[in-house]
This record gives structure tokens, sequence and C-alpha cells, in this order.
């Protein structure tokens, strides 16, 4: 296993990986949408809407990401507990201390999200309070602050942004094309005319394909994360016993977390969205398995 200098670094150079990948999709999209209308207003339209959507997901991804999950601030003395075993944590991982939120459901899930530790939040559910024991949550809780530590939270939350993005824009190509796109071939030269019907059919490509796209480059995130995370919150912890268990009631918990979405999910410490049956299911898996995390904890 890597160290945890050599895998921040990694997840820093990933972020940027994600930056340029995303925008060489949305730039293609622009581009063929363009053409197709015979305007380059729409490619320069791509541009400016991706460079502002990024700019927004890099700055603001906690602020969206807790909105989306109509998560709140965990204020007052009912979160008191929770509170301090995220500042005792915090001081033992060496990170600064997140906000902290809450998501009224009773299903058992956490995340953590943000560009960097100085502007990170931690979510949990109150099924996480009411269900699991001190030391579980303590797990839990360490586990997220793994991620903030080692910049998982910066990759994974932004990847959730711009995942949310190249729905919206294959979408948008996907009604223009629709209302008002097919008619411009008129007056075209057979040779325009076959340069034509090759860039609908990759605007009609592109845009049923971009999900998926994007899909492919958000798991390309390696689930090896979330081993890293449960090594480190265990080692945080020093007592592994404590996540193992919470993974546990997760995984034989079998509400569905009701704010989550396919954009998120992979952001929290196991899959929200269980018992969706997904084609390629090993492929587009948002975890590893939870039995071999368990097996790998209690091996510790």
């Amino acid at each position: 296993m890597s160290s945890f200098y050599e895998e921040i670094e990694s997840n820093k150079r990933m972020t940027y990986v994600l930056f340029i990948a995303f925008f060489l999709l949305f730039l293609a999209i622009g581009w063929t949408a363009s053409y197709l209308f015979d305007s380059f207003l729409i490619l320069f339209l791509f541009v400016f809407i991706a460079i502002i959507y990024v700019s927004i997901a890099y700055y603001f991804s906690d602020k969206i990401v807790t909105a989306v999950s109509k998560a709140k601030l965990a204020d007052g003395p009912k979160y008191a507990q929770l509170r301090n075993i995220v500042e005792e944590m915090s001081i033992a991982a060496g990170t600064p201390k997140p906000k902290v939120y809450i998501i009224e459901d009773s299903a058992i899930n956490a995340f953590a999200a943000g560009r960097n530790p100085e502007n990170s939040v931690v979510c949990v559910t109150t099924g996480c309070l009411s269900r699991l024991n001190r030391a579980e949550l303590t797990g839990v809780i360490a586990h997220e602050l793994s991620h903030i530590r080692n910049y998982d939270i910066r990759v994974m939350t932004i990847a959730a942004v711009l995942v949310g993005l190249s729905v919206l824009l294959s979408d948008l190509i996907l009604r223009m094309f629709i209302w008002g796109g097919a008619g411009r071939n008129s007056g075209r030269r057979d040779g325009d005319q076959r340069i034509y019907l090759i860039a609908v059919v990759v605007a009609i490509a592109l845009a049923i394909l971009t999900p998926f796209i994007a899909q492919a480059i958000k798991f390309a995130i390696s689930r090896q994360r979330e081993y890293l995370a449960d090594a480190t919150g265990a080692k945080i912890t020093r007592y592994p016993e404590g996540l193992a268990s919470a993974l546990e009631k997760i995984k034989n918990d079998s509400e569905v977390l009701e704010s989550a979405n396919k954009a998120t999910a992979h952001m929290y410490i196991a899959n929200p969205l269980k018992g969706q049956k997904l084609w390629l299911k090993n492929m587009f898996m948002t975890h590893p398995p939870i039995d071999e995390r368990i097996a790998k904890l209690r091996a510790m």
C-alpha cells in the first residue's frame, strides 16, 4: 500500500485529470452542436457554462452536496456528542475540525465533502446516532475524516457535481436536436452533407453516451480509496472493530437513504441505493464489497 502522502498527491493529480476529462467531453459536445446548428456561438456557450460550472463545483461543492442531500447543521445540545466525537477524531487525525451536518433519515450512512481539509464537512444520518454505539459512530467519523485527510473529498465531491453537469448538457443537446436541429442540412453540398450526417450521428451518440462516460470517469476514482479510508480510520481510533461493527450494521440495514441519488452515491461510506439492479453491476459498483471491508478490518 502506498504511503498517505503519496495517496494525497495522487488524489490532487486526479482532481486535475477529472477537470481536463470533463472539459474535453463538454468541448466535444459543444463543437458538435455548433456544427449541427451552424453557429459557433453554441460552442462558446458550452465552454462558458463548463468554466462557470466547474468553478462553482470547486468552490461551493460542499454546500451543493449538503443542499442536495437535505442536510442541516448539527447545532444544539441534541448533537453535542456527535460534535465532540468529530472534534476528538479531528485532533487524532491532525486535520481541522470540519462542519458537522445531519440528514434526517433512519438509514445508517455518512459522507464527507469539500475541496480541502480547511473547507470540509462531515455529514451523518440520524440513523447513525440512534442505531450505532459510540465506538461504531467513532469508527464511521474516523473513516470520513480519513477521506478529508487524504483529499478524497475534493475528487469525490467534484466528480459528483460534474456528473450532474454532463447529464444536463447531454439532455440539452438532445432537446436542441429534437426541437429544430435536423432541418439545417438543406443547401449543403454532397461532401458537406456526409460530414453533416456524421456529425448528427456523433451528436446523438455523445448525447446518449455522455452520462455513461461521466459515470465511467467517476468510477475510475479507485474503490481502493474506501479500503484506504477504512485502514486510516482504524489507525486513528486504534480500534478496527468499531468501524467493522458499524459496517456490519450498515450491511444488514435494508433501508434506502431517500435523499441520496446516483450522482452522490459514491460519496457515502456505503452504497445508499440499496436493492437497485444495475447493468454490469461489478463495473458500476460505487463501493468495494462490504464483506471484504469487514474482513480486512477484523484482520488488522
